[in-house]
């Protein structure tokens, strides 16, 4: 089974990595439907356009924001934030100090209280010992789910409660914090494994656009010029092992979730955001 990519990319002027995760296959032989989960890298500097199709065309009615709040508060507000019909969530998946637990309810007023570099608000990230000898990617993608399962769990049930329109996930790059929650939504839909991987790695194929845009913020500026491109590009065999490790520890990323508390109902709802 391959998954046709070129359907599938959303081009917006604002957006380097937007797709939708309609059109994949399924071990049942189906296929995702579109225009039900979206998934994207940041969506400050969307163009009236681009917000015209989004939401009048695609239908978009509900946004996953996975950044942490200092992000989301020094980025501002972006034009989906003015639309009624558009509700935004936000589940952080990095550990972080702050005094925000509902960070859109936070007025701009408040972002000089930040920290003046927002890396600064991160709390550290600790290594389980088993996984110390796994790659950089892996090591953070596991943290994710050892250290903010929570968070990644309230991030599919508001994907599953979404009863009409369509969702968006995205973090600042969208494809690591994005990925995740990506990988395992598609798990629940029935996607197997190796295009769960082909679609993390096809981020990779615009990487140049997704760090030129972060690079020129102040925001993630820094961060994105300490390493080469190439470094910060997402590649197909490190989704590949997440998954595999998901597999050993608990019989999958099925098994993850219900290990987390996302049950059997859960599951269906989130089922039918992609295939029904």
């Amino acid at each position: 089974m391959t998954s046709a990519s070129d359907g599938r990319w959303i081009h917006l002027e604002g957006t380097a990595n937007t797709r939708d995760l309609g059109g994949l296959p399924t071990t049942d032989g189906g296929r995702t439907l579109p225009n039900r989960i979206l998934r994207s890298d940041n969506l400050q500097t969307l163009s009236d356009a681009d917000v015209q199709l989004l939401v009048e065309k695609i239908g978009l009615r509900e946004v996953i924001d996975l950044r942490t709040s200092a992000e989301v508060l020094l980025e501002g507000r972006g034009p989906l934030r003015a639309l009624p019909e558009v509700v935004h969530r936000h589940f952080t998946l990095l550990p972080e100090r702050g005094q925000y637990t509902d960070v859109f309810a936070a007025e701009e007023d408040e972002v000089p209280d930040l920290p003046s570099g927002w890396l600064d608000s991160l709390l550290p990230r600790h290594v389980a010992e088993h996984d110390e000898g796994e790659p950089a990617p892996v090591r953070s993608y596991l943290g994710y789910l050892s250290q903010r399962g929570d968070a990644v769990v309230e991030a599919l049930r508001a994907l599953a409660a979404q009863t009409e329109g369509a969702s968006v996930v995205h973090c600042a790059a969208g494809k690591d914090r994005t990925g995740v929650v990506v990988a395992l939504t598609l798990a629940v839909a029935g996607v197997p494994h190796e295009e769960i991987a082909i679609d993390y790695g096809l981020s990779g194929n615009v990487i140049d656009a997704i760090i030129a845009r972060l690079r020129a913020t102040p925001t993630y500026g820094g961060d994105t010029a300490q390493r080469n491109t190439a470094d910060h590009a997402p590649r197909r065999e490190t989704m590949d092992r997440v998954l595999e490790l998901l597999d050993e520890r608990y019989g999958g990323p099925i098994g993850w979730l219900e290990t987390h508390g996302f049950g059997a109902d859960e599951q269906a709802a989130l089922r039918a955001r992609l295939r029904d």
